[in-house]
């Protein structure tokens, strides 16, 4: 070797290592930064929290997620202006997705499977009281009055603020069984709806309110025990609803006044959605979507600590990190199969 490409060898040697450093199996996402996103109810941060977390283990600089209602997010995802978010619920949202969505964005992977039931739920007293068996039961002038919180007149049912998934769902069902006369839908942000239910139902007054499973409502109010499930009147299928009518009735459902019941929303999956274009530079992300898994009885807890007051960025980051923790074994093998996908 020559003087000239002996000093060239030397000059390259720093470039080699540091590209050696950047290729660190283990670290595969570093260097790059995700932007996640976040839906605005609480049972979706333990999912988030967690992805966080793990891609953090895997290199990836993980920025704080951007709060975002389910349509801003879907148009947010198409366009690039954020990488991914663990708050799918589908088909739920399939009414949600802008029509070129598929063309840039991708359902990638299955936090749970069928764990999204939705309905109505009645305080169990009342459903003995009244005989109360379906939403149609709301037109009783008896059943009007035990449950009119506010004087107008109408029944006071909890329902789900705008931006929400739900709420096209349950303001499609006042239409179609004509209930507006007799139901007043509130629309007010859910936690504190809720609590003021709550409150009602500690006082001995009965309440009535929509909610989903995983969440933290089934725990302060046990269905079976403090509240039932009740029908919608018939199977009258809403926006983005077609085709899964058999999906709107579910079979042996715990504190149920029926069964099989007609819940009127869809029972679907929890998922990750993601920008097709980070996916194809983040193979070792893609493959951790992939594969997370949490039970209902894991987020459901979660959620209900987080309602309790564990709800600071530091107190959900802890959380998580004991979920995984709790999970290492198989969390380790998500990481690993990540790890493989990037090399």
């Amino acid at each position: 070797m020559n003087v000239r490409h002996w000093i060239v060898a030397m000059l390259l040697l720093p470039i080699a290592a540091g590209a050696a450093m950047a290729q660190n199996p283990d670290r595969p996402g570093e260097g790059v930064t995700a932007q996640p996103a976040v839906a605005t109810w609480n049972s979706a941060l333990p999912p988030t929290a967690v992805v966080h977390v793990l891609l953090e283990e895997l290199g990836y600089d993980v920025q704080e997620e951007a709060a975002l209602s389910n349509p801003i997010f879907y148009q947010s995802v198409v366009q690039g202006d954020v990488d991914y978010w663990a708050s799918g619920a589908f088909p739920l949202h399939e009414a949600h997705l802008p029509e070129n969505f598929e063309d840039h964005a991708s359902v990638v992977g299955t936090i749970g499977d069928d764990i999204t039931l939705e309905g109505y739920l009645v305080s169990r007293e009342a459903v003995e009281e009244y005989d109360i068996t379906s939403l149609d039961d709301f037109r009783r002038p008896e059943v009007k009055e035990a449950f009119d919180a506010n004087g107008d007149g109408r029944a006071d049912l909890v329902g789900c603020p705008p931006g929400w998934g739900c709420h096209v769902i349950t303001n499609h069902h006042m239409d179609v069984y004509d209930l507006r006369d007799h139901v007043n839908l509130v629309e007010a942000a859910y936690t504190a709806s809720f609590a003021d239910a709550l409150a009602r139902y500690r006082n001995g007054e009965p309440v009535a309110f929509y909610t989903w499973v995983p969440n933290f409502t089934i725990l302060q109010l046990v269905p079976g025990e403090d509240v039932m499930w009740i029908n919608v009147p018939e199977i009258i299928p809403g926006e983005g609803q077609e085709g899964f009518e058999d999906a709107m009735v579910a079979e042996d459902l715990e504190g149920a006044v029926t069964s099989p019941i007609r819940l009127g929303f869809v029972i679907g999956d929890w998922n990750i959605v993601a920008n097709d274009a980070f996916l194809a530079e983040n193979p070792a992300a893609e493959a951790l979507f992939e594969r997370v898994r949490m039970s209902i009885e894991d987020l459901s807890s979660m959620t209900a600590r987080i309602t309790q007051g564990e709800n600071s960025d530091e107190d959900i980051r802890a959380m998580a990190e004991e979920w995984i923790e709790d999970n290492r074994a198989e969390v380790d093998e998500w990481l690993q199969a990540a790890r493989d996908a990037a090399r």
